[in-house]
């Protein structure tokens, strides 16, 4: 297609007039440019558009007048689309894909996206949980808007802070440390680890024994946090976390404890990714700022203080 809708809108002007010199006044573009547009989409289109009347102006040939209705059509229906722009950059409203980190999830997604939905009835919301790489690769391909994760650090991706999280030890209530307050890796050399198995974390976890210069000794694994509590809470073995549920009683109800990780680790920061690339809609702005007052160091939906 080699045509355009500014072309289209001189030919308009022009048949509606029946001439050059007054849709040149009614437009406010010269002569010569609305001639140019006219001569461009009959070659175009391969067809006459009007018949030449010296000093008289123009009438529209027969294939003209039909072309004439069919432009008028699209022009509408472009100024429609633009509305539709208008509408989407200017109105909390349409579809918003929310990712989320799987441990987070549960704690962080029901409390925040209902008081979001409450407050912007006219978004739609989907959730979606997964892993880190997951998510990040959904933003990427624009089949998430925002994700809720810890941080990443690419020159495609946006990283904004919200909270820090502290590593924490994860010990069934009834351990003989269970009420020390806090314990370093040292502590548990050589008793039996749970681990998380999800892509990051298990190497971040690694990472974590790594610096404390201890064998991490692993006898189950999974890709569920609930499950992690129900084993640790059975006296499995401990686990460590960032993710802390207000309740610390495992799914299968026994009770669990969490105490503060003496080691020298740095807080996970906790925020939203977005890509780059993509124009952020008028509900993905609302979304970041309602993430911005929910979400901090110091309050967490879902989540217990150590």
């Amino acid at each position: 297609m080699r045509f355009t809708l500014k072309q289209l809108s001189y030919f308009v002007a022009a048949g509606e007039a029946n001439s050059i010199t007054i849709a040149s006044e009614r437009v406010h573009i010269s002569q010569p440019s609305i001639s140019s547009a006219i001569t461009q989409l009959e070659t175009e289109f391969g067809v006459q558009l009007f018949f030449r009347h010296h000093a008289q102006g123009l009438s529209l040939t027969p294939a003209g007048g039909r072309i004439l209705s069919a432009a008028r059509d699209l022009l509408r229906q472009a100024e429609q689309l633009h509305d539709l722009a208008d509408e989407i950059t200017t109105t909390v409203a349409g579809p918003l894909r929310i990712g989320a980190f799987r441990t987070l999830a549960p704690l962080i997604l029901p409390e925040i996206c209902v008081d979001f939905a409450e407050a912007n009835p006219k978004v739609e919301l989907e959730m979606v949980e997964d892993d880190e790489a997951e998510l990040v690769a959904k933003v990427r391909k624009a089949q998430l808007d925002v994700a809720i994760t810890y941080e990443q650090q690419a020159p495609d991706l946006e990283f904004e802070c919200l909270a820090l999280l502290p590593t924490y030890i994860l010990l069934p209530a009834r351990h003989g440390l269970a009420q020390s307050g806090s314990l370093n890796l040292r502590d548990l050399e050589g008793q039996p680890f749970i681990l998380l198995d999800l892509p990051v974390s298990r190497e971040y976890f690694q990472s974590l024994f790594d610096r404390a210069g201890i064998a991490m000794n692993i006898v189950a694994r999974s890709e569920q946090p609930e499950t992690i509590r129900s084993f640790v809470a059975s006296g499995l073995g401990f686990s460590l976390m960032t993710a802390r549920p207000a309740s610390r009683t495992a799914p299968n109800g026994r009770k669990l404890a969490y105490l503060h990780l003496d080691d020298d680790v740095p807080p996970m920061k906790l925020g939203l990714v977005t890509a780059r690339n993509i124009r952020k809609t008028r509900a993905t702005l609302a979304f970041e700022k309602h993430c911005r007052k929910a979400i901090s160091t110091h309050r967490m939906p879902g989540m217990a203080d150590l």
